[in-house]
């Protein structure tokens, strides 16, 4: 639109107006349509150019091109032009069917679908569903599960150690702590059969058990440094030596912070005394249901993913050489995670995903 010229005045139809409202209203419309329709939809109210593009945070620019394809082509004008190269042999109903089944409906005898049987439901070859689900971003065959805590006290709990994380105490020290319990020392009954050009690792899908260890670890939040110890049991005994061990570890003279889980072994009497007689320790526990909060997870996380999981191991002790070995290499040279969201970000998430799950209609 040319400077100075008036953007044409909009005025929708019955079945444009039900158009457009559909595109703007539906949760799983593509987004840039969306927006599109709801530009045309505030102009046919009477908004001006520049009012629209306040209101929706676009350029002024954007607002101008919308209104004015829509003036001169109408409904068919808010589609993305056809690109130059083959003609599309699938029309933009079919791509529609494809993606309002794959989101709001299933199979009827499956719990999702697949490119096949998309393909036969909507007459349409498999390559072409598996385009439109990788063009949207739609991956029907994977599902990941959640879990929300009950604490009554989560929020309270957050807020105490991402400050933690974010905003660490003077003079003292921020720990993570905990256990990574009943490691298995697992041997493979066949050598493994090593990376080769064209040929993943293999290793035999039986094997035979030596024992179980367990890691008592203790995450630097501040350098990434880790002080860890293996026991053979996962009794509070076994935790008050750890704690003694850290005690051991860290200079004298400061406060020592230590972030652990609900586990029955952090709250016995003997790990009360042990902390009454020591008040420049503090406890900060992590809500039920959320060891996500706790970072020396992620650390465990690289333990078992890198030394641990496609390991082979003929003895406890092998196994427990195994853990000093990566416990030294990483202090050698430790990197810290950084915690980058605050307790408001992670509270304003929690929340839209409840109000999600609230209106899933399940």
């Amino acid at each position: 639109m040319a400077r100075g010229d008036k953007p044409a005045v909009i005025e929708l139809s019955e079945q444009q107006r039900a158009s457009l409202e559909a595109w703007a209203r539906r949760a799983k419309t593509a987004q840039a349509l969306a927006m599109r329709a709801r530009i045309v939809l505030r102009a046919a109210e009477g908004l001006t150019s520049t009012a629209i593009a306040r209101q929706f945070g676009l350029d002024l620019k954007t607002v101008s091109k919308w209104r004015r394809r829509f003036s001169e082509q109408g409904v068919d004008g808010l589609l993305d032009e056809q690109r130059p190269g083959q003609p599309r042999k699938i029309s933009d109903a079919q791509i529609e069917e494809v993606i309002t089944r794959t989101l709001e409906t299933k199979p009827p005898d499956a719990t999702h679908w697949s490119s096949r049987s998309m393909a036969k439901a909507c007459g349409l070859n498999q390559t072409a569903v598996s385009r439109i689900w990788r063009a949207f971003a739609l991956q029907p065959h994977r599902s990941e599960s959640f879990k929300l805590s009950k604490d009554p006290l989560f929020i309270d709990k957050v807020r105490d150690i991402v400050g933690l994380y974010m905003n660490p105490p003077d003079h003292a020290l921020v720990l993570c702590v905990d256990e990574k319990s009943q490691i298995q020392a697992l041997e493979r009954t066949a050598p493994l059969l090593p990376l080769r050009p064209g040929q993943a690792e293999r290793r035999a899908r039986d094997y035979q058990r030596h024992g179980t260890t367990s890691l008592f670890a203790a995450l630097n939040a501040k350098t990434g440094a880790v002080i860890g110890q293996t026991y053979r049991r996962h009794r509070s005994q076994e935790f008050r030596q750890f704690l003694d061990r850290i005690e051991r570890s860290v200079p004298a003279g400061l406060d020592v912070h230590l972030i652990v889980d609900n586990y029955a072994t952090h709250k016995t009497a003997s790990i009360r005394r042990w902390l009454l007689k020591r008040p420049h320790f503090h406890m900060h526990f992590t809500p039920s249901s959320a060891s996500w909060l706790n970072l020396v997870e992620r650390w465990f996380a690289a333990l078992t993913e890198k030394q641990i999981r496609r390991g082979s191991f003929r003895s406890t002790r092998e196994l427990e050489q195994s853990i000093r070995t990566f416990l030294d290499v990483h202090n050698a040279q430790p990197k810290p995670f950084v915690w980058t969201k605050t307790a408001d970000d992670i509270l304003n998430s929690l929340a839209r995903f409840c109000g999600r799950i609230n209106d899933s209609g399940h």
